[in-house]
């Protein structure tokens, strides 16, 4: 992948639960992390005592974490209803001549900061609540 502007990698959600995604905010800054956990099955008799991982059989996961501007009463409300509601909904993060990643998942955190001569800014993340699902551009 060359090099991307920060500012065109995406965050949307499907706000209503019909399928249409729209853009979350005005994100400053978007972070997508991926993981997986390991199930060790290292035993007595594994070579040079080396630790051995079940190819696999980990657990997934994934969070998305962003920092912004509301831009509008609109992204505001959503934003702030998913939170509130613990509502899992479909989200998309795109990433510039990667590809898309689309699921559900669920605001694990929400912040907001202000300072008293700028403006009101938030932090969002979001954990993955089941398959998550990528495909490359």
């Amino acid at each position: 992948m060359a090099a991307q502007k920060g500012k065109d990698l995406l965050l949307k959600v499907d706000s209503d639960g019909l399928g249409v995604f729209v853009t979350v905010a005005g994100l400053r800054s978007r972070t997508l992390a991926f993981n997986a956990e390991t199930v060790d099955v290292t035993h007595a008799e594994s070579a040079g005592h080396w630790r051995e991982l079940l190819e696999g059989a980990g657990v997934k996961s994934s969070r998305v974490t962003g920092a912004g501007i509301f831009k509008d009463a609109t992204s505001d409300e959503t934003v702030r209803s998913l939170f509130f509601n613990g509502t899992i909904r479909s989200w998309q993060v795109v990433v510039p001549d990667f590809g898309t990643v689309t699921g559900p998942m669920q605001i694990s955190s929400f912040e907001l900061t202000g300072r008293h001569d700028g403006e009101v800014t938030f932090e969002v993340s979001l954990d993955s609540a089941g398959e998550m699902v990528f495909v490359a551009l």
